[in-house]
């Protein structure tokens, strides 16, 4: 994670960008009717590369959001070590639930567009595109930032968020997630690895959710 902390005015302009973009979205979604995935593309996409631009214009360079080149490669084996583990978790529980009778695959399964097409679009945005810039607003920027008022508070209020994004159904996939993905860039120094778990994690969601599996 970079030296130089995140200031509140970065924060703040990032923020303002980040609403700015997502009421855009909005307004277009309804005047327009836009394809949605392509619309959630654009938006994060936008977001992104906004809250990047004003770290390297604002904020001292891309290191104050965990994205210093020279932590990448690291960040991202360490990344995969998560995953790993994580899985490694989510099978023993799996397996618990099916003991005694109950579907693990409750816990995951996410509703998927028909189609081909826009299934593989679905997985493409909400599996890359997607967790990709929530990495970088919620735990690069957000977590970041609240890091000055100490860690255990930092990854409370960041996963409170991340989890408030994904309302009205109950987040618990969120609220998990966030706890791990704020943890793991923490102890990991590089928001290379919470992308990676995030990344894999949704691929892997999306992947038990297909039909051929039930």
């Amino acid at each position: 994670m970079g030296p130089t902390p995140i200031s509140t005015a970065f924060l703040l302009a990032s923020l303002l960008a980040v609403a700015l973009l997502e009421m855009a979205a909005a307004y277009l979604g309804t005047r327009m009717q836009l394809p949605r995935l392509w619309l959630i593309a654009g938006t994060r996409t936008a977001q992104m590369l906004v809250v990047m631009t004003l770290a390297v214009i604002q904020g001292g360079g891309l290191q104050v959001l965990g994205l210093d080149r020279h932590t990448l490669l690291g960040g991202f084996r360490k990344g995969l070590v998560w995953s790993a583990g994580f899985a490694a978790a989510a099978g023993l529980l799996f397996m618990g639930l099916f003991m005694i009778g109950q579907d693990p695959f409750m816990l995951v399964r996410s509703p998927l567009p028909e189609g081909a097409y826009q299934r593989g679009l679905f997985f493409f945005v909400g599996g890359i595109v997607a967790p990709v810039a929530e990495e970088i607003v919620f735990r690069g920027l957000i977590f970041g930032y609240l890091r000055r008022w100490g860690v255990p508070a930092a990854v409370l209020i960041s996963t409170a968020l991340f989890a408030a994004l994904h309302l009205p159904a109950v987040p618990i996939t969120q609220i998990v997630g966030g706890l791990v993905f704020a943890v793991a860039y923490h102890t990991g120094r590089s928001l290379m690895v919470p992308i990676v778990i995030h990344v894999l994690g949704n691929l892997a969601i999306f992947t038990l959710s297909m039909p051929w599996l039930h």
